[in-house]
């Protein structure tokens, strides 16, 4: 054999010698491989040290699906460690764990959301086992899951509540669920929940024969991970969910076209919870104003819901109304949105969270508010009307309106109220050339004064004659002209008083260079309403009010209060 053919074959030998090499190099980070070699039996520390190596390797693979692998491995191994004996070890796995399963989350998610359902799926060709641990019921089986601190949260002004831990904080959301009555209750937008995710293996062994697990955790029903002795809290994002609600809200449009008559916030008025329904929680029950929605409290909620004690004693309902119709209409439509809700959710009538409610409102949402615990006198009905209600004629629907409108109690269960900037007394721009117009606007499309017109045309000379010609004739009533000062019926009306037991707070706005002191929109004197538990003036315009951080302290005050003022009233 010559020296060329001989150094031909060793080349060539050499050449597929490197060729096999490469090849299984490529195998061994191959997406749809198992966890290669054998780590039965590692020491956490080994563990670590193994989940230390992906970790480097990672950045360095050829493509985004063997990234992933890779940190699924490290993920895993790095969750294996946290049994470790030494606390600067257990520290960092669990350090590690979180930062692997952060780095798989996003190449998962490519940006966007990682979708998931309970059980055994196929996540970038690897069988993985998703694990739902304490998750709502609102949420269902079937997840988009999308890493908290990927959004930016400009709703709420980039103010973010969390605190740091072990896993991933991830927003959970879902489509509005279908199966029960209590659906009707959560946002059309969807169901936002705050998750928790991370990676491990199966529990109680460091060996890999089984699938990884991909963990989404609830942190606030289940706030620590246990791992061998070691107790770890877990990290959480409160308001990444509440964000992602205000995103996708097509309420502050939808707010103005209620004033105006516009019908799509009519067709999704009613009581929203912003979390699942807890029977031991005490609902603190938002009431929007005048051409607004739940928008105006989205600093407020967003502060409720990152303080840790108020989170866990009250739970955050948003009422969404129309505001076209007069004050007393608004009344009974908001009653009957809280009837539904409560049917729904406590049809017995015995839970803990049917006592001690807190109802805060904005503006005309202040007012409704006082209406809510206030109760209806024979003068009220006077203002309106020059015959018992007895002697009306008409259908039962429409005698049944009235009845309902007119004639009302406090509302159980409520024994705290929060005015906002509300009118307490109306508001002399009702009257001006901008309430005017909106007047013009306002009265159309309110099937309510339908039914009162009809009764008034059976009834000559049953209605006040003021409520029939003029500023006030009863077809062109509306919540504007609710808030003129001198309209007959909100001159009776804004004279009842919450009920013995109720205690209330004013905080209203004062803006200088205003004379008389004034919102803006609001007099002073017409804010404060006397007789108030606690009263605070903010330098803020009408609308900011809900927003100052003055205010919200001083909300935030009254409710960690809440508790003890309630029990002091109890016999």
């Amino acid at each position: 054999m010559s020296c060329r053919t001989q150094c031909s074959r060793i080349c060539s030998g050499l050449l597929l010698l490197a060729a096999l090499l490469l090849l299984h190099a490529c195998t061994t980070f191959a997406p749809s491989a198992r966890m290669p070699g054998n780590y039965s039996g590692l020491s956490a520390k080994d563990a670590l040290h193994k989940a230390q190596e992906w970790a480097a390797r990672a950045p360095n693979q050829m493509d985004d699906g063997m990234r992933a692998d890779a940190w699924l491995n490290c993920g895993v191994l790095a969750h294996d460690a946290m049994v470790a004996t030494q606390e600067a070890d257990e520290i960092a796995a669990a350090s590690l764990a979180t930062r692997c399963s952060r780095a798989y989350i996003e190449m998962m998610s490519q940006g966007t959301t990682l979708n998931v359902h309970a059980g055994q799926m196929t996540l970038n060709g690897r069988i993985i086992e998703v694990q739902f641990r304490r998750l709502p019921d609102s949420l269902g089986d079937h997840l988009h899951l999308e890493l908290a601190d990927g959004l930016t949260m400009q709703v709420l002004d980039g103010v973010r509540h969390r605190q740091p831990g072990f896993g991933v904080p991830v927003v959970a959301a879902a489509p509005p669920c279908m199966h029960s009555a209590i659906c009707t209750l959560y946002p059309p937008e969807g169901v936002f929940r705050p998750a928790t995710v991370w990676l491990e293996g199966e529990p109680g062994a460091l060996h890999h024969d089984e699938e990884p697990v991909l963990v989404v955790q609830n942190p606030t029903a289940q706030p620590v991970h246990a791992v061998g002795n070691a107790n770890y809290q877990l990290a959480e994002d409160l308001s990444a969910p509440y964000e992602q609600l205000l995103e996708r809200s097509k309420l502050r449009r939808l707010g103005w076209w209620g004033l105006i008559g516009g019908q799509a916030i009519g067709r999704r008025s009613g009581l929203f919870l912003l979390e699942d329904y807890d029977p031991t929680k005490t609902p603190v029950i938002m009431i929007h104003g005048l051409g607004s929605s739940p928008i105006i409290w989205a600093r407020l909620s967003n502060a409720i819901l990152g303080d840790p004690d108020l989170n866990r004693r009250y739970q955050i309902w948003h009422m969404v109304y129309q505001t076209n119709a007069p004050l007393l209409v608004e009344r009974y439509r908001v009653q009957r949105y809280l009837d539904t809700a409560w049917k729904i959710l406590d049809p017995a009538g015995n839970a803990p969270a049917r006592q001690g409610v807190v109802l805060i409102g904005h503006s005309m949402g202040g007012v409704i508010a006082r209406l809510l615990c206030a109760q209806s006198t024979p003068a009220l009905w006077n203002a309106a009307f020059t015959v018992p209600f007895d002697r009306l004629h008409g259908s039962a629907e429409d005698l049944a309106l009235l009845k309902n409108v007119f004639d009302f109690k406090p509302y159980a269960g409520i024994d705290e109220l929060v005015f906002m900037a509300s009118p307490q007394h109306g508001s002399p721009v009702a009257g001006d050339w901008f309430g005017r117009l909106a007047q013009d606007l306002a009265w159309r499309h309110i099937p309510e004064m339908d039914r009162l017109e009809r009764i008034s045309d059976e009834n000559p000379g049953a209605v006040q004659a003021g409520l029939i010609s003029g500023t006030y004739r009863i077809s062109h009533l509306s919540s504007v002209t609710s808030l003129i000062p001198d309209e007959p019926v909100s001159a009776v009306d804004e004279t009842l008083m919450p009920a013995a037991g109720v205690r209330y707070h004013n905080i209203a706005g004062s803006l200088p260079g205003e004379h008389p002191p004034s919102d803006g929109y609001v007099p002073l004197s017409s804010a404060v309403l006397p007789g108030a538990a606690s009263t605070l003036i903010v330098d803020a315009d009408h609308h900011s009010v809900p927003r100052d951080p003055k205010a919200i302290a001083a909300v935030l005050a009254i409710l960690r209060q809440h508790d003890v003022s309630s029990a002091a009233n109890l016999p």
